[in-house]
């Protein structure tokens, strides 16, 4: 029963992603505790919280929903802590803040509170969105964050497969659906910047990090998608140039030199996805491994050449280059994640001595191949 009254109040708050919206089932079942509130109305009360809400606090449903999230606070709880939510709530923008909170049987515990405004398109604040991390058991903590990186990753693959399929079909439907998703995958870059910002491992955060780049990846096609007249081509060309310089500059590697030699190609909206997954693959595991020990100067060459139907996109450093013996990284996840890309645009990968450095190559079926069933 109380899972069915979780469906009725997100269907209730987002009844236009419908029930089946995979991102609103994750807020129903996710094992994060997250909580929504109204500040539409008087003292901003809650208006939804899922099921590992009140796990964690021991309060049931009908306890939480209509009362403001001081409920939670007791004598030790630090008002300078409040004070920083209060005025964030005021300035309608993100806070994050670790509080001393009490469950229902009077436990203490460590909360680490992220709370996020949402806005209409027209810019009315309409909610705010909330998640809480039980932080005083910090092992519990990185466990829950490494199973719910697998958990947002498999979830943005399926909805990105459901709407890659749908962006042959109705330039209006496209417009719509797409909409929504960058909303959902904002959504989910939130809370994957939440999980990393509390994580104390360093292997999680290194984790939830280079999720949270293809996640980011994936907002950037969809905005490109979304902004396009034609819906069933992509200008993969266009999209290297909007995403390589901006990856050289978050490496803070300002001394490494990008050459871009790039021909005019477009790709099958379908293929788009995988594609700016490898691009965003490749260039950050150049930046990551060809220049190490500190060393900032060289360079990364990425061309793109397209005939009779193939084309050929390079990732080339003059780095310290592949090496002698097998590399563990090749069963690293960013490893497996390559391989299956490259399978799902049916091209195929080479990796070769660029002498100096490393030379990434990837042929694959131009738009016009790769339309055809």
């Amino acid at each position: 029963m109380e899972r069915t009254d979780a469906v009725e109040l997100t269907d209730r708050l987002h009844a236009e992603q419908g029930r089946g919206d995979p991102f609103a089932a994750a807020v129903r079942a996710t094992r994060m505790p997250m909580i929504i509130t109204d500040p539409r109305q008087k003292d901003n009360p809650i208006v939804f919280c899922n099921d590992a809400f009140c796990d964690l606090t021991g309060y049931g449903r009908e306890e939480v929903l209509g009362r403001n999230c001081r409920f939670l606070q007791g004598e030790d709880t630090d008002q300078g802590d409040i004070g920083l939510v209060r005025i964030a709530i005021e300035a309608r923008t993100d806070v994050s803040v670790e509080l001393l909170n009490y469950k229902k049987d009077g436990q203490p515990f460590w909360n680490a509170l992220y709370i996020s405004p949402v806005f209409t398109d027209a810019g009315e604040l309409q909610f705010f969105f909330a998640s809480q991390f039980d932080v005083t058991d910090r092992k519990e903590r990185e466990l829950a964050a490494l199973e719910g990186r697998e958990f947002f990753e498999r979830a943005v693959r399926d909805r990105t497969a459901e709407l890659e399929a749908a962006l042959a079909q109705k330039t209006m439907l496209l417009h719509e659906v797409d909409h929504r998703v960058k909303n959902n995958l904002q959504m989910v870059a939130a809370m994957i910047r939440n999980q990393a910002r509390f994580s104390g491992s360093d292997d999680v955060k290194t984790s939830l990090v280079a999720t949270l780049a293809r996640v980011e990846t994936l907002g950037a096609v969809h905005r490109r998608l979304y902004e396009s007249k034609d819906i069933a081509t992509f200008s993969l060309s266009d999209f290297i140039s909007e995403i390589s310089v901006g990856l050289v500059d978050s490496t803070g590697q300002s001394r490494v030199q990008l050459d871009l030699d790039l021909e005019p190609v477009e790709v099958a909206a379908p293929s788009a996805s995988p594609l700016a997954l490898l691009v965003n693959e490749l260039l950050t595991n150049a930046l990551k491994h060809a220049f190490p020990d500190g060393r900032c100067n060289g360079r990364i060459r990425v061309t793109m050449r397209s005939a009779d139907g193939e084309a050929t996109l390079t990732v080339e450093d003059d780095g310290v280059g592949l090496p002698a013996q097998p590399d563990s990284r090749r069963s690293t996840f960013g490893h497996r994640l390559v391989q299956s890309l490259v399978r799902q645009i049916r091209g195929s990968l080479t990796l070769s001595d660029a002498a100096p450095g490393t030379r990434a190559t990837i042929r694959f079926p131009s738009h016009s191949a790769a339309s055809r069933p």
